[in-house]
């Protein structure tokens, strides 16, 4: 089963910033999960939430800030003092962290909240510009965008995120495109995924933190998870591999 630095390695440091993805790239782990948004003057930034005040000393929404104001801010020290002053960080400043190593990228774009025209466009120019488009995988919770994406971008994995327990995913997939389906590890455990995987159905599975819950999502043939613990994973991962 892959393991997906979720936000950077987000269990030891302040999540989608620099620092976090600098220790997820030195992981032997298969692939990173981040997140991508646009500022009031159209940069591509790397950040989770709408709202910036619960991981910087900022207020209000992303993309009512420019680019300049965000810079100004602190998105490390809700984290701990020791990652004081660290910025929010381009989406471009993120991707070159990446360039020469072995990880998948996955891009969540974040357009279920709120709108911003266009984003996929512009983030499918940076990846190409960068030469990286064969190490790229798509997600959004907005299945419009998801269509999109399919479209614009034929040749890339593009998973369908669901935040609530649904039943006939299989069905939905087929029905939007798209066989990679990202669910919450309280959806996985109902365990329904098992005849949808049987159908050809590939699930990626957020937020594993335990390893337990990763013994659970091994045995229910998740193809990989996304965890806040990428290490802890790889380790127990490499343990069990190591006994058999």
């Amino acid at each position: 089963m892959k393991i997906f630095a979720h936000r950077g390695y987000a269990g030891k440091y302040p999540e989608n910033t620099l620092v976090a993805f600098e220790a997820a790239a030195k992981l032997p782990v298969e692939g990173v999960e981040l997140d991508v948004q646009r500022t009031k003057d159209g940069v591509l930034v790397v950040n989770h939430d709408e709202r910036i005040h619960r991981t910087s000393n900022g207020k209000g929404h992303l993309k009512d800030h420019t680019f300049e104001e965000l810079r100004e801010l602190d998105f490390g020290s809700w984290k701990g003092e020791e990652f004081a002053g660290a910025k929010i960080p381009t989406l471009e400043e993120v991707l070159c962290v990446f360039q020469q190593t072995h990880h998948v990228i996955n891009l969540e774009i974040k357009t279920d909240v709120i709108a911003y025209p266009n984003i996929e466009d512009d983030v499918l120019d940076l990846v190409n510009r960068l030469g990286m488009a064969d190490r790229i995988m798509y997600s959004s919770f907005d299945h419009t965008m998801v269509e999109s994406l399919l479209q614009k971008a034929p040749s890339n994995i593009v998973g369908v995120l669901f935040e609530k327990i649904l039943v006939n995913l299989h069905e939905y997939g087929e029905r939007i495109g798209s066989n990679s389906l990202h669910i919450s590890m309280e959806a996985a455990k109902r365990g329904v995924i098992r005849q949808d995987i049987e159908k050809g159905s590939v699930f990626r599975v957020y937020t594993v933190n335990k390893v337990e819950d990763y013994d659970v999502m091994e045995s229910l043939g998740v193809e990989a998870i996304f965890t806040d613990q990428p290490e802890l994973m790889y380790a127990h991962r490499e343990k069990k591999a190591a006994k058999t």
